[in-house]
């Protein structure tokens, strides 16, 4: 008789507020599968996972997902365990915010491999080590549904992952592969991002939600193969009315908006 393999969700930025999230709400569900580039963190995060629920089996490997050698040899681990992956949670992303003459060479090449290639190259892998039911999230973001000025290139390479896993629904159709993009606004997660939202005033907070929240909802909508969710009333308000404005009236909002500040956390 064949040995049946064991089937995890594999979580990308597992470490994150809203990877942890993910990976608290996925234990209830399965076995899991964590990267992030700290060790440490990792470790401490599966204690805590395990402790939670003893029933749960969690391994992690600790890479950087923007070095191809490194991701390389998170794979290969992984297809010497015999790996297998009923779930895939996309988290990693860096959220860079200035004006694009400001990056250096290295952040630009740096923030597209993780918010798009890291993604990509996962999820090709994923695909090729499922079990027969899969189910794809990937954490996308409401400043990819229109250009937006001074925050450039983060809102490009969401935009790519809506489209890209939009996309791939439609290649997996029937073959046992639910995807689902999720478009969140502000989230509770790192000191610096609670305090963008903050001085955000009224409309950050209207906009604004918890790292379990998004979770939940993401992972409500995956079961149900939805293809695009925004979370929360106010997000898929702004994401829809203002289209009824000509983009470039909507862009100089956004960089009138955006140029008064910056962030470079990673």
């Amino acid at each position: 008789m064949e040995e049946k393999t064991e089937q995890f969700i594999f979580i990308s930025g597992a470490t994150g507020g809203i990877g942890k999230a993910f990976a608290k709400a996925c234990a209830k569900r399965g076995s899991l599968f964590l990267t992030g580039r700290n060790g440490e963190k990792l470790s401490l995060l599966k204690e805590e996972l395990c402790a939670e629920n003893p029933q749960c089996k969690v391994d992690f490997y600790s890479c950087d997902l923007t070095n191809e050698r490194e991701r390389a040899e998170m794979f290969s681990y992984i297809e010497t365990r015999g790996y297998t992956f009923s779930g895939l949670c996309n988290v990693a992303g860096a959220d860079i915010q200035k004006a694009f003459e400001k990056y250096t060479q290295e952040k630009i090449i740096f923030q597209c491999r993780v918010n798009l290639e890291a993604a990509l190259c996962i999820t090709h892998f994923i695909l090729h080590h499922r079990a027969p039911q899969l189910e794809i999230v990937t954490i996308s973001s409401l400043s990819g549904v229109y250009p937006m000025p001074y925050f450039a290139e983060y809102s490009a390479t969401k935009a790519a992952l809506t489209s890209f896993f939009s996309s791939l629904r439609l290649e997996m159709k029937g073959k046992g592969v639910r995807v689902t993009v999720v478009e969140p606004g502000g989230v509770y997660t790192r000191p610096d991002v609670c305090k963008d939202i903050a001085g955000q005033g009224f409309w950050g907070k209207l906009s604004a939600k918890t790292p379990d929240y998004i979770a939940r909802k993401s992972l409500a909508a995956v079961r149900k193969n939805r293809r695009l969710i925004r979370p929360g009333f106010w997000n898929k308000f702004i994401a829809t009315v203002p289209r009824v404005l000509p983009l470039g009236v909507r862009m100089r909002f956004i960089a009138r908006r955006w140029s008064r500040q910056e962030k470079d956390a990673f």
